[in-house]
């Protein structure tokens, strides 16, 4: 299937027009909250599954919201005379957004899904017909230049992005311009690239019809538009990360072999960052035999950096390729065929010697330091969303103690982060527990073991006493020499910091 099996766009020239829409769909109550009201909460999830039928039980009645949902989320034709109450339909006709279907019917030509932003803001996400719900089983999801919507993977990374003010956003491989929406929020300037025409121009449609300033759209792959001196403060890219053989679709498949595409985009972005900048992506990488993973992750890091690299699930061969062919759909075409794209993906992976595939975040930070700090773990738990302010506050506890050696941390205040509780973990009855573990309730929600003297003093910590002081007070009260507590705790002390258990006070 071609770009020309696609529909042809809404008019991105048309201010006026797009301005009347957005207003008739606020007046109707077409946003994520409406949204949620009308339709309840399990048909309103169900949509995120790709699956309507809920939905379309929901909005059998006649009232406007209802109206707008069957036409622009679940690609339903309307009556003509029925739309023209609620929405400027002729110019909507006119300016591409509908198009008639039949005598007496209108039908949409884009998915329109409201998205609530962070701060409350009602936002329009515009999509390729059949793509906004789940960001799956779209109706054109074969053509080579289907725009996608929503998916799990772009909020993920709107989530994990630090949302300070800045003066310079880029996002490189726009696609729906989600990202670019969620720049614009607190960017004075924001660029998107993409490779796809069709992608930039959606991306447009998204920003106008949320009521977001334009974004400078510039056509290329990755960094190929950007000028050599151009630098951000902030860069996002939910990449074409999946490993596949050839390309096939451009919004997954990024056409480089193996994990390459994402290597040569964090290795390009150190000096694209301005000093202090983040830049956020989403990645697949491969395992390959012989190779510990973080080693290979480690590697990509640009000069200059710090990096945390979080690796949230490890697939094996088999389950990433079936996987990536259930996307695509390939499971439900011909058995010969889907058989030989699965073997053509398996004779991929053996030929690099790759026994799986990673999938998650790498945060990037421009700094100075003369010995950049690069952290990369394996985190499959459960996380609390939105986490951007966490990953802000990582970077500063890696200051922190890049700035403070043993004898500073004796002599530093800290307090006990929010929401840490300590459990005891031990055979009923017994007098000591075995382990102790502090546990967050917030952000990355870690655990960690520690002895029975980092217990007491994470405890004791509310920024009133010095870690010195507080040791000495345990080696008193547990008998043991105080300069020998001294030695040995600030290793305990720089961990519990380092994962946010314990904050400067």
């Amino acid at each position: 299937m071609s770009n020309a099996s696609l529909s042809p766009l809404p008019s991105a020239d048309r201010p006026d027009v797009t301005a009347r829409l957005r207003d008739a769909l606020l007046g109707a109550s077409f946003t994520a909250d409406g949204l949620l009201e009308l339709l309840g909460a399990p048909a309103y999830a169900a949509l995120s599954r790709s699956e309507t039928v809920p939905a379309l039980r929901a909005t059998r009645g006649d009232t406007p919201l209802e109206l707008l949902v069957r036409l622009f989320l679940l690609q339903q034709p309307v009556p003509h005379a029925r739309v023209a109450d609620v929405l400027p339909v002729d110019a909507c006709l006119e300016s591409g957004w509908l198009d008639r279907a039949g005598d007496d019917e209108v039908a949409a030509t884009v998915d329109v899904r409201p998205y609530g932003g962070p701060d409350g803001e009602d936002w329009f996400i515009v999509s390729d017909l059949g793509c906004a719900v789940g960001g799956a089983g779209g109706i054109g999801r074969h053509a080579p230049g289907v725009v996608l919507g929503v998916g799990g993977a772009s909020t993920t990374l709107a989530g994990l992005t630090v949302r300070t003010p800045v003066s310079t956003a880029l996002d490189l491989g726009t696609g729906s311009g989600i990202q670019a929406l969620h720049a614009a929020a607190h960017a004075t300037r924001v660029t998107a690239t993409d490779v796809n025409p069709r992608a930039l121009h959606i991306a447009a449609l998204t920003l106008a019809l949320s009521g977001s300033p334009a974004a400078d759209l510039r056509e290329g792959s990755l960094y190929e538009p950007v000028a050599d001196d151009e630098t951000y403060d902030l860069i996002v890219s939910n990449p074409p990360f999946v490993i596949s053989p050839g390309a096939r679709l451009t919004y997954r498949d990024g056409g480089m072999g193996g994990d390459d595409l994402c290597r040569s985009l964090v290795q390009q972005t150190g000096e694209r960052l301005n000093e202090g900048g983040f830049a956020h992506f989403l990645a697949n990488w491969q395992h390959v035999e012989g190779e510990d993973w973080t080693d290979r992750l480690r590697s990509w890091v640009p000069r200059g950096c710090d990096a945390w690299i979080v690796q949230r699930e490890v697939q094996d061969v088999t389950q990433y390729a079936e996987l990536w062919l259930r996307d695509a759909g390939d499971h439900r075409a011909d058995p010969a065929d889907y058989q030989a794209r699965y073997d053509a993906w398996l004779d991929e992976f053996e030929a690099r010697k790759v026994k799986a595939v990673g999938f998650g975040w790498i945060t990037l930070r421009r700094t100075g330091a003369a010995e950049p700090s690069v952290v990369a773990e394996e985190w499959p738990h459960p996380i609390e969303q939105p986490l951007g302010e966490t990953v802000r506050a990582h970077f500063d506890r890696v200051d922190y103690l890049r700035a403070h050696d043993d004898a500073a941390l004796l002599e530093a205040h800290f307090t006990l982060a929010g929401e840490v509780v300590q459990e005891q973990v031990g055979l009923p009855g017994a007098e000591d527990p075995e382990h102790v573990v502090l546990r967050q309730n917030r952000g990355m929600r870690r655990a960690t073991r520690v002895d029975t003297v980092g217990a007491g003093f994470a405890g004791v910590c509310d920024g009133t006493m010095s870690a010195g002081r507080i040791l000495d007070a345990i080696a008193q009260l547990v008998g043991e020499d105080p300069v020998a507590l001294r030695d040995r705790t600030p290793a305990q002390i720089r961990l519990l910091v380092e994962q946010g258990f314990l904050e400067p006070a």
